[in-house]
């Protein structure tokens, strides 16, 4: 048999829930291996159909999803309202999540797991390669962060494309500069906050409450171009802004803060959304 590999071919930011860390937001670089026989060309496959097909499926399958593992028996949903679930959370609050079909991913586990995922990817596209590709490996694995980094999720309503759905995410390295100097106390303290942690608008808040469970929770809901979003969750998971929340308003903020406790410094702020992206804000 033979293999063709490529290695860094997606990275897929999205959102998973976890029983007891809640909503995380992850990023996950995939890697690809084929194998098969050579076809009339002499390849395995084509790599100009690489990024074509495979990293089309990749991304539209799960990247800037929600994925949920159905096997959880904390998960609860009524077949009146299949669009709508709750997750209990193992310190006896719950989140529930309300969207569109393309905005989330059912997976049969009971936790979410690189192999789990990988193992629906490999099933998408052996249904779409040509018959001469026999295997398909999928690796996925995170990107080796030197310094504090932070897991957050978020939804833009704005924003047309698949950003706009309530709950995806990124696991994020921060970089914070005084005066020139790298502060990794100052970047540890933003991680440490931001650890797991829902980043939302006062725009979308419809709605702060006490629940039955005495716990405080917080309501989103918005209507964009794909549908209807909502999203609760105890307002312990959540980190507010006033501004919406893409990667710029979000650099811009944390280097707002970081000026108001220094404001004789200049503050620099490299704030990444996933891998190798993100925003600057210097103040």
């Amino acid at each position: 048999m033979n293999h063709l590999f490529v290695d860094n071919l997606t990275v897929i930011d999205f959102a998973y829930l976890d029983p007891a860390r809640g909503l995380v937001g992850e990023s996950w670089i995939a890697d690809v291996v084929l194998g098969g026989e050579l076809d009339d060309q002499g390849m395995v496959f084509d790599f100009s159909n690489v990024k074509r097909t495979i990293k089309r499926v990749i991304d539209e399958r799960v990247d800037h999803r929600l994925v949920i593992p159905r096997g959880y028996e904390g998960l609860h949903w009524n077949e009146d309202q299949p669009h709508t679930f709750r997750w209990d959370l193992t310190d006896g609050s719950h989140i529930t999540h309300t969207s569109p079909d393309e905005a989330v991913v059912w997976l049969s586990s009971e936790r979410v797991e690189k192999p789990a995922v990988a193992a629906l990817l490999e099933k998408e596209l052996k249904a779409v390669l040509p018959g001469n590709v026999t295997t398909v490996e999928i690796n996925l694995r995170e990107d080796v962060i030197e310094g504090a980094y932070y897991h957050y999720v978020h939804g833009l309503k704005k924003h047309l494309g698949n950003c706009q759905r309530i709950a995806h995410g990124h696991r994020s390295p921060i970089r914070i500069d005084r005066n020139g100097q790298r502060d990794t106390g100052l970047e540890k303290r933003w991680a440490d906050l931001w650890e797991d942690i829902y980043v939302g608008t006062e725009e979308d808040v419809t709605r702060r409450f006490v629940g039955d469970d005495g716990q405080h929770y917080i309501s989103f809901e918005y209507e964009a171009n794909q549908g209807e979003f909502a999203l609760t969750l105890p307002e312990s998971r959540v980190y507010m802004l006033e501004t919406d929340t893409t990667v710029e308003l979000i650099a811009a903020h944390m280097a707002d803060v970081l000026k108001t406790e220094f404001p004789d410094d200049e503050i620099r702020v490299k704030a990444y959304e996933g891998v190798g992206k993100g925003a600057i804000a210097v103040r």
